[in-house]
């Protein structure tokens, strides 16, 4: 009897470009203004991102924009979220009392937890001018800064993988 192995990577290769974003206002409000300076057309999906952080189920407001003519997909969504999970303390009877709410940040890419948003640029063709477009972000006035990152140094970056 021979004993086979298989091995699985995974790694999945995907080759996107990723522009971080650092702004406190609302993912609305940084939508609203990417559209408004940068020629974006970025909407909201019906569905949001979801991600499991230790059993806990956390959506991040996700919106997209296809530009058909540049065979380009643009997303940003929001790099942390807050949600609210109530502890339940035993109050040595038989149900148990409501303790206080705790809340519970997450951070869907833990190596640049400080960043507020990321704008992540799919094409089909050689990466187009991000440099330009963060240029363009860094001149809006309500966006603190914005800059490129290198997805090869990321060790989360599956978590950017969505479609």
């Amino acid at each position: 009897m021979s004993a086979y192995k298989l091995i699985l990577d995974d790694y999945i290769e995907d080759d996107f470009s990723l522009i971080a974003i650092h702004c406190s206002e609302e993912a609305y409000k940084v939508a609203y203004l990417l559209n408004q300076f940068t020629g974006l057309r970025l909407c909201r999906k019906k569905v949001d991102l979801e991600f499991n952080n230790k059993g806990l189920e956390v959506t991040f407001p996700l919106f997209e924009f296809e530009d058909e003519f540049n065979y380009t997909t643009y997303n940003l969504v929001s790099n942390r979220r807050k949600t609210q999970s109530a502890k339940v303390a035993s109050s040595g009877g038989l149900f148990g009392a409501l303790a206080d709410e705790e809340t519970i940040t997450t951070v869907l890419i833990p190596e640049y937890k400080q960043v507020d948003y990321f704008l992540k640029i799919y094409s089909d063709f050689k990466k187009g001018s991000i440099r330009n477009l963060t240029t363009n972000i860094n001149n809006i006035k309500q966006i603190i800064s914005a800059f490129e990152i290198d997805i090869d140094q990321l060790k989360s970056r599956n978590n950017l993988i969505f479609y």
